[in-house]
């Protein structure tokens, strides 16, 4: 098959289906077959409207009406754009505007709930009454485009990622091979459907291997961490995604008494991706969840990236967590020596279905195993390119003639597996070493372990020099002394890395990330140099608090 249509529609059963668990508990149920009759109703609705090959921007809480949309997008041949709803109040908000200006979308669709606030985008209800056998099945191939996939936006305008039919499948038949011979048969999970791995490491994903999809909203999962894990266990789900942040949250956040309750037994693959995971999170997650019955085996760590559709490399069932540690002077230096009591990375699987190479990011050459370059990525889940941006698809997506992704990304192979180290943009240069951000982040942790998120980042110094930056959350309490929590964290970072350290202490949440969790340290960098940030308390070199005077 060539198209996720036709696949969707060769599997249709009243015996599976999608639950999606309201906030006050509550389920909606809708059986794959009764999704797909909606869909093909919502298809017809498009149809009619001349929609056909003209992209539509979804703006839909988390639900099943979503999945609706999306999949009646795919029957009538509309490219999808999925997007979170603005605040609200503010339905002009610059990010919809920026998608609806770049896609060139003609409509926007939402739920009933929604569309007086949206009505300022002329957003549209799809009419149920619309006849689903009406409906007549578009023609579609491998390079028809099945949605767009925008990219956060944290480093400049959100570009369209067009991901077709071909690459879709593609990307779920490597998901499905992860799990060997027995292919999951329920899914739980609560990452936005607008999100990557949300959409297709888990919506899609279980449609497109047969399985029950049990989900959530991701607000609801903050709120109440356990109600993720509550889902596994109260629905016995095989499978699960999240990134590293969610698997830490319920380590911080889950009661004893909330444990108590769990039962994890049934989860034979947990996947962690969508940011840089940490082996301490992972190790902390097992010793917490073990009297839960979690196994050591069901983590699955894997790398991708939207412009690969999704997964790139990832951990097949049963093979757990690999862990090695590597001397921070040699990473330094881009290259990766065993040491010990380095830095530990954790190992991201084999490379299976793609072709992956490691490149000198300055001249494009192939390096060894052990050396640390580009990640490019070749293959069929290699999306199309950026719609309607043919410079920077021939920049990212046409490299080394013509067939290499170039992902940004910095890592290295060693025994088969993938590391990754970082955003090559993102590495801070300070006389001559190469420092990653990730890792002095990790370390202010360890320095105040009841801290939230952190941000490192280079600055410019006037004498020219690079200068390392870091912005960490606190959690002010009454017996928090804010000067000794700053000299934990300067005597930590410069023990271990030897460089001076600007420091500043903010308010949780102050610390920015994207939708799918991902830090944005480079708007970070510009919020501190301009002043934006409202410190708790700042220990700043001098030549630094020179540089904000002016730039204030």
């Amino acid at each position: 098959m060539t198209d996720f249509v036709a696949h969707m529609r060769d599997r249709l059963s009243d015996d599976r289906g999608l639950v999606f668990v309201r906030d006050n508990g509550e389920p909606a149920r809708l059986t794959v077959t009764e999704l797909d009759r909606r869909a093909r109703a919502t298809a017809v609705w498009l149809t009619e409207r001349g929609m056909t090959d003209h992209p539509a921007l979804l703006l839909y809480p988390a639900g099943l009406d979503f999945t609706v949309a999306f999949l009646g997008c795919l029957y009538a041949r509309v490219p999808a754009i999925p997007a979170p709803l603005p605040d609200a109040g503010a339905p002009h908000s610059g990010r919809v505007r920026t998608l609806l200006r770049d896609a060139g979308a003609r409509l926007v669709l939402t739920d009933s709930a929604h569309a007086p606030e949206l009505s300022g985008l002329s957003a549209r209800v799809v009419d149920p009454s619309a006849d689903p056998d009406a409906w007549t099945p578009p023609v579609l191939s491998a390079d028809t485009v099945a949605y767009l996939q925008y990219t956060s936006g944290s480093t400049s305008e959100p570009r369209g990622v067009e991901v077709s039919h071909g690459n879709l499948l593609h990307n779920l038949e490597l998901f499905r091979s992860l799990a060997g011979a027995e292919p999951p048969r329920r899914l739980a999970g609560w990452l936005p459907h607008y999100h990557d791995m949300g959409l297709v490491g888990l919506q899609l994903h279980a449609l497109y291997v047969g399985a029950d999809l049990v989900f959530m909203s991701p607000t609801a999962f903050v709120a109440r961490p356990v109600r993720w894990l509550e889902l596994i266990s109260r629905y016995g789900a095989e499978w699960t995604v999240s990134p590293d942040f969610g698997y830490s949250w319920c380590t911080r956040r889950i009661t004893d008494e909330q444990l108590a309750g769990l039962d994890l037994s049934t989860l034979a693959m947990a996947l962690s991706g969508a940011e840089p995971i940490k082996a301490r999170t992972l190790a902390e997650f097992e010793r917490r969840f073990a009297p839960a019955g979690f196994r050591p085996t069901a983590w699955n760590p894997g790398y991708g990236l939207a412009e690969s559709t999704l997964m790139v490399t990832c951990v097949p069932r049963g093979q757990g967590v690999t862990v090695h540690r590597f001397a921070p002077s040699a990473l330094e230096r881009h290259q990766a020596i065993p040491d010990p009591d380095g830095v530990p990375l954790v190992a991201c699987g084999p490379v299976s279905g793609l072709d992956l190479r490691i490149v000198d990011p300055g001249c494009s050459a192939p390096v060894p195993d052990g050396r640390i370059g580009e990640i490019w990525v070749a293959g069929p889940s290699v999306a199309l390119g950026y719609r309607g941006r043919p410079e920077e698809t021939r920049a990212t997506f046409r490299a080394g003639g013509g067939r290499w992704l170039r992902t940004g990304d910095l890592g290295f192979l060693l025994d088969g597996q993938l590391y990754v180290t970082g955003r090559i943009k993102d590495v801070i240069i300070v006389n001559g070493r190469n420092l990653y951000p990730q890792d002095l982040e990790e370390a202010a942790c360890r320095a105040n372990p009841a801290a939230g998120r952190s941000a490192a980042f280079g600055i410019r110094r006037p004498d020219g020099g690079e200068h390392v930056v870091l912005i960490q959350e606190v959690r002010r309490g009454r017996s928090t002394v804010l000067s000794e929590v700053a000299d934990r964290v300067m005597d930590l970072v410069a023990r271990e890395f030897g460089v001076p350290l600007s420091l500043m202490l903010v308010a949780r949440g102050a610390v920015r990330q994207t939708t799918s969790g991902k830090l944005r340290r480079r708007h970070m960098r510009e919020l501190f140099l301009s002043g934006s940030l409202i410190p708790l308390h700042a220990e700043l070199e001098p030549a630094v608090n020179d540089l904000l005077a002016t730039a204030s």
